[in-house]
């Protein structure tokens, strides 16, 4: 069982949903394209709020939706068994008329697998949804999507992964580095330049001494070097829908990358009124 985590729970998955609306009343003018729906952390399909309130996942979310079409193949990944035998339980309860995969692997190699079929089966559009784990999505495996029909959805821990990693005195152990090159896709040295800033000071014995500052505005910067290093994949990256936690505190930032211009234009209308929620 998954549990509510906030109001931007929510929010994210509204999102997918509205726009897989658009995505499918778009690509059932396209009958050529087969359509093919993929949740890289799909859950068990429903998530528990104050142990009263159920609210569906994404996955039955997206299941539910069947005007103008259904996705024509659904494929699940979820890494715990539990969470995978409920998941199976619903659909098989609500939507064995569909065709879908439940499947008890990583996320990192599913992604990598679905790049490899997507550049045999050339017919194939996909609509995935990438809600991680902390900074569990390696860059390779977003890299892997490169020239693909994929319009990627991705939840990027700005606040409460990456900029977690990035201590103020700039003294970031070697097993964080490891993490966050894996994740951004870049060198430590990178890293260094991005977020931190050298300071010359004196000490008491009057020597000269280096000292390294984190930037200012950290967390909106990782979220601007995320949508860059997106953007060297895929043509477009959406505006950021920005998650908060309760105390104000940014969590996430939610966006979506395209190769495809007119899909582009409806991520940013359907982000854009949410900001005043």
């Amino acid at each position: 069982m998954n549990y509510f985590g906030g109001d931007w729970t929510r929010q994210k998955i509204e999102i997918v949903v509205d726009y897989a609306k658009a995505y499918l009343t778009i690509m059932n003018k396209y009958p050529q394209f087969k359509t093919l729906y993929f949740d890289g952390f799909a859950g068990s399909g429903s998530i528990v709020k104050d142990e009263i309130e159920i609210i569906k996942g994404a996955a039955i979310r997206v299941l539910e939706i069947d005007y103008p079409k259904t996705f024509d193949t659904y494929y699940f990944v979820e890494k715990s068994d539990s969470n995978k035998e409920l998941l199976q339980e619903e659909i098989e309860s609500k939507f064995s008329d569909r065709n879908y995969f439940i499947v008890n692997e990583d996320c990192n190699q599913k992604l990598n697998s679905m790049a490899s079929f997507l550049k045999k089966h050339t017919n194939v559009r996909v609509l995935a949804f990438i809600d991680p784990f902390g900074m569990s999505v390696n860059w390779t495996s977003i890299s892997c999507l490169k020239n693909l029909g994929v319009d990627l959805w991705i939840l990027v821990p700005t606040g409460i992964g990456v900029n977690r990693l990035l201590n103020n005195d700039g003294n970031i152990p070697d097993e964080w580095f490891v993490k966050l090159e894996k994740f951004l896709g870049i060198s430590r040295d990178e890293i260094r330049s991005r977020f931190y800033k050298e300071v010359k000071t004196v000490d008491l014995f009057g020597d000269s001494v280096s000292m390294a500052i984190k930037e200012t505005n950290c967390v909106q910067k990782i979220n601007d070097l995320y949508r860059e290093r997106l953007l060297t994949i895929f043509k477009y990256a959406s505006e950021a829908f920005v998650l908060r936690n309760s105390t104000n505190s940014i969590m996430y930032h939610f966006m979506m990358a395209t190769n495809n211009k007119s899909a582009f234009k409806i991520a940013n209308d359907i982000i854009k009124p949410k900001f005043k929620l």
